[in-house]
């Protein structure tokens, strides 16, 4: 890691395929980020187990999703890319700020509210102390971003609690870290229900666009994405009006770099029949190399298992540093 540069951290559950979302809201930020700041960027297995998964397919997704940050242009030589449980100190410092965080904190998280309703039968204690891991993840590396949605943002406000808290009582161990909204990043919507965020754990496998697609899956997904009623079939940003063709609109902007005045420009008059199909095409063609080169990695599973482990002990290092720390403050004996 360079000196003189901020530190980021950020991960993403192994718990489904990535999806467009995924990579338009988050790997393509931080393929930009990594030539400015020193990126921690790992795979957070252990946030994943909050809800049950079949063994088989974790390990099968987490092999992959290497492979696919690899793909979508994550050097291993400029990124620290690790497997979150590969490295102990998250659970050992996760216990730790569980003894400084308070109840009440907890229990108004809306993230544990959304989960529990969504998984009424399984409202595990993880669940509830998810906030406290993740707080775990961040000050480990001492990271001064955190690149975040706007949904994510109450989590990077109860680690600054959190660290707030405990730096009061030992000085200062923590250092307090900022969210982080990148430039290109961008909220992608369901495609068959544009009032919800596009997520790994849709029920409907037609609102949901994976990077591992294959192309006349994704075309099938594009074309029957929902719009609106309007009459005119007008290509018009109105995200409360209308919200289906304005996710469209966001995401035919990012994939061709063309700004929302230029697309409402290049579709005037030609309504949505000419439009879906069209942000279709940008979409395979913006996956085509990424899938291509995450089919050769797979090939070489020597290989991405050696990213894990260098990347593993790379992250321990720093981790352990912080660790040692906070253990000498609380008063544990020396090991």
């Amino acid at each position: 890691m360079e000196q003189g540069k901020k530190t980021i951290l950020s991960g993403i559950q192994p718990s489904g395929d990535l999806t467009l979302g995924s990579y338009l809201g988050a790997l393509k930020s931080w393929v930009e980020l990594s030539e400015e700041y020193n990126c921690y960027y790992m795979l957070a297995d252990l946030h994943s187990i909050t809800v049950r998964q079949v063994p088989a397919d974790l390990r099968r997704r987490t092999l992959t999703q290497v492979a696919v940050y690899v793909a979508a242009g994550l050097d291993p030589e400029k990124n620290v890319l690790f497997v979150q449980s590969h490295v102990p100190a998250h659970a050992e410092l996760a216990w730790v700020l569980n003894c400084y965080t308070m109840f009440g904190e907890l229990s108004r998280m809306t993230q544990f509210k959304d989960k529990s309703a969504k998984n009424a039968e399984n409202i595990n204690a993880g669940l509830f102390t998810y906030p406290v891991l993740m707080a775990a993840d961040i000050l480990l590396y001492q990271a001064d971003l955190v690149p975040v949605g706007a949904d994510q943002k109450q989590h990077v406000e109860i680690c600054r609690d959190i660290a707030t808290r405990f730096n009061g009582i030992y000085g200062d161990v923590f250092r307090l870290p900022e969210p982080f909204i990148p430039r290109s990043g961008a909220r992608i919507m369901s495609l068959t229900s544009p009032e919800h965020k596009m997520s790994k754990s849709d029920t409907d496998p037609n609102g949901c666009v994976y990077l591992l697609d294959k192309p006349e899956d994704i075309m099938r997904k594009f074309k029957k994405a929902v719009t609106d009623s309007d009459t005119e079939r007008c290509v018009h940003y109105d995200p409360a009006a209308k919200p289906g063709v304005a996710n469209l609109m966001t995401i035919y902007s990012v994939a061709t770099g063309k700004s929302l005045d230029e697309i409402e420009a290049e579709f005037s008059g030609l309504g949505y029949g000419a439009f879906k199909p069209r942000v279709g095409e940008a979409v395979v063609e913006l996956f085509r190399p990424i899938r291509e080169e995450t089919d050769r990695l797979l090939q070489d599973k020597a290989y991405l298992e050696g990213i894990c482990r260098a990347g593993a002990e790379k992250a321990s290092c720093a981790a352990e540093r912080t660790l040692r720390k906070v253990y000498k403050k609380v008063g544990f004996a020396a090991r």
